[in-house]
């Protein structure tokens, strides 16, 4: 997903517990999950109706997210917390706008990763590889390796996408240390794309708490919500490009890809693209 599953797969994974990058695919129409994750979408839906349009909602902002980026130059994306490969994925927006585009995916799910590998064979351009962002200090060095920097260049700008994926971090200071430590690493003249769920997502705060609790209680993640004025410091040190940190259908929107709802505070999840001048 756009989201990170965050269980641990020393063992395999594990399908009899939900995995929030399977519960996504459900819930965008995808085959890549399986009976807990597809019981879990539904508890989520029966209390969020609206949870479907949601997870396409975010996904159509990543995409114009992914446009936008590739119209001003920048050839090389980081997706933390990828998931499972749907339609839309980043590589086939970027590559579509920039041929030479090179991108990265990372994700813990090893279903995700998996499927994701499959797409990119024979795409010398992109890859896939396993990473936690709860252990920032591990996914650095994994993306210091010569194999990695191969394909992405700390040294030039990159995007990095952590979109919907941050929830899954659910200490604030341990969140607000992970985003950092990946921004660190970037190279002046990058940019952060970030989308975060809220509480008021659908309009009701009381029913987005109960999705959450349901969640928690079937799948192998902790998941917390987080208030837009909450959100802002993950991209502090950056310059937010216009419309700012906004609801996903109002950033930017695509005339060719009319809202599914009446107000867009609706879609839950607010989203902003930010420029690290140096």
């Amino acid at each position: 997903m756009e989201t990170l599953c965050m269980t641990d797969t020393t063992s395999g994974p594990d399908t009899t517990r939900a995995s929030s990058a399977r519960v996504y695919d459900y819930l965008l129409g995808g085959t890549h999950n399986f009976a807990a994750d597809q019981e879990v979408g539904e508890q989520v839906i029966a209390l969020q109706p609206l949870a479907p349009l949601i997870a396409k909602a975010n996904r159509a902002w990543l995409g114009r997210a992914v446009r936008y980026l590739a119209e001003r130059g920048v050839r090389q994306f980081l997706d933390i917390g990828s998931g499972v490969p749907t339609v839309g994925n980043v590589h086939e927006v970027a590559q579509r706008a920039a041929p030479d585009a090179r991108v990265l995916y990372v994700d813990i799910d090893p279903v995700a990763v998996w499927h994701s590998r499959q797409i990119l064979a024979g795409n010398d351009l992109a890859d896939a590889v396993q990473g936690d962002l709860r252990r920032p200090g591990e996914l650095l060095a994994q993306l210091d390796t010569p194999e990695l920097q191969s394909l992405i260049d700390p040294g030039i700008p990159t995007a990095l996408i952590l979109a919907s994926v941050v929830q899954f971090v659910p200490d604030d200071v341990a969140a607000a240390d992970a985003v950092r430590a990946l921004c660190d690493r970037l190279a002046p003249g990058s940019y952060l794309a970030l989308s975060h769920p809220t509480p008021e997502a659908g309009g009701s705060a009381e029913s987005a708490e109960e999705g959450v609790k349901a969640y928690r209680e079937r799948a192998a993640e902790p998941f917390r919500l987080r208030r837009p004025e909450e959100i802002h410091p993950f991209l502090s040190g950056f310059t937010l490009v216009e419309p700012g940190l906004v609801w996903v259908p109002e950033w930017r929107p695509d005339p060719a890809e009319p809202t599914s709802f009446e107000d867009p505070s609706q879609s839950g999840i607010v989203a902003g693209v930010a420029h690290k001048v140096r």
